[in-house]
């Protein structure tokens, strides 16, 4: 219960967590210090978005984080370590984008919170859009990160139509250009989508061990596989017998451990692409960037614990409907799917799980109207 006191900002939501969830107390947060501004309302600076700019000043305002710092047992200090290429850094690539932005920043504060080493934490943040760097930067003054542009034409002729709008957005394919946006020192990184926040330490997903795998993920085989792409897939053999010698099963790709020098060596970004070249003339899915992952990927796998992506808390906006937890420990909660907490909590129809994700909201809505 040693992390309760630290975050006493958090303890109402964390109590409850506890008492939900055991199992959510595998690893105490790193220590927390509190600047003198930690209430104080952050604004992001006016930024076009078209011909007729909206601002978004008065749209996001987030409170400063606090700074969190290595404890003891991490055996030496921030100011030694010398830049991104640093081999001691555990790298973490995250999307930002202002749809997500909310969300970004909660999972960012997750990751802070459970590391017991937060300062060799080096983010790589992938955006399509300006000026964010500096909400980064005002909301977590110490934190070491890069951003990294991603122009949306690279893929804007690959993309195909999907079962979502939001599943269509260009972003969304940058996790397959990594291996080129990052530094080639940069070895291995972990990729996470931004509607999810981890409440363990992750430098224990860092650590997977891959063997001769390119990416890790939890691997859930149940599932039913064929699912992921249509009936004209499955019965052209062209397509269906890249499963041929493999036993696929599904995986999230919005978590993943992945050895970008291997993806680097076999060329896996061409292999993702030319798989979207044939969805634009054959129409073998319906899912956006997911199924060409399986497609290279599918019982290609190092297999990592449910524990590391308890997926599908978005459940159905539409339908209302709200989703359990999968049985077992949990280091990482993902809501995938078409419901967000941050717009469930907001329109006061929460579910039950969203509760979860509000104590690393640093959003400054409620500051806000109550200084309104």
């Amino acid at each position: 219960m040693l992390w309760i006191m630290r975050f006493s900002g958090f303890f109402s939501a964390a109590m409850m967590m506890i008492v939900l969830f055991p199992s959510l107390q595998s690893f105490p947060p790193a220590e927390a210090i509190r600047s003198s501004q930690l209430d104080s309302n952050l604004r992001l600076p006016s930024y076009q978005l078209s011909t007729s700019p909206p601002s978004l000043k008065d749209r996001f305002s987030f409170r400063k984080a606090s700074e969190f710092r290595n404890a003891d047992e991490c055996g030496f200090t921030a100011h030694k370590i010398a830049g991104v290429c640093d081999p001691s850094l555990v790298h973490v690539a995250i999307t930002l984008d202002v749809e997500y932005l909310r969300g970004s920043i909660a999972a960012i504060h997750s990751i802070l919170q459970h590391s017991l080493c937060p300062e060799n934490i080096f983010f790589h943040f992938l955006v399509s859009e300006t000026n964010l760097e500096t909400l980064v930067r005002s909301t977590f003054p110490r934190l070491k990160f890069k951003v990294y542009y991603f122009d949306p034409e690279i893929v804007r002729n690959l993309i195909s139509s999907s079962v979502r709008q939001a599943l269509e957005q260009p972003l969304n394919y940058a996790r397959n250009y990594l291996a080129d946006l990052l530094e080639p020192c940069v070895r291995r990184v972990i990729y996470l989508d931004s509607d999810l926040v981890l409440v363990d330490d992750i430098s224990k997903l860092w650590s997977t061990n891959l063997g001769s795998r390119t990416i890790g993920a939890p691997e859930y085989c149940h599932a039913n596989f064929t699912k992921y792409f249509t009936g004209g897939f499955w019965s052209d053999e062209r397509f269906s017998r890249t499963f041929q010698g493999r036993k696929p099963c599904y995986f999230n790709s919005g978590v993943m451990v992945i050895d970008l020098v291997r993806w680097r060596q076999v060329g896996y970004t061409k292999r993702i692409e030319r798989w979207m070249e044939i969805q634009k003339s054959d129409r073998i899915y319906e899912l956006g960037s997911l199924p060409p992952f399986l497609l290279v990927f599918a019982g290609r796998v190092a297999p990592i614990e449910h524990r590391w992506n308890q997926h599908g808390l978005g459940g159905d906006n539409v339908r209302r409907s709200c989703r359990d937890l999968h049985p077992g420990p949990v280091s990482l909660l993902h809501w995938s799917g078409s419901g967000k907490p941050w717009l469930r909590l907001d329109s006061k129809r929460p579910c039950p799980l969203d509760a979860l994700w509000a104590p690393y909201d640093l959003y400054g809505h409620t500051l806000k109207s109550q200084q309104g």
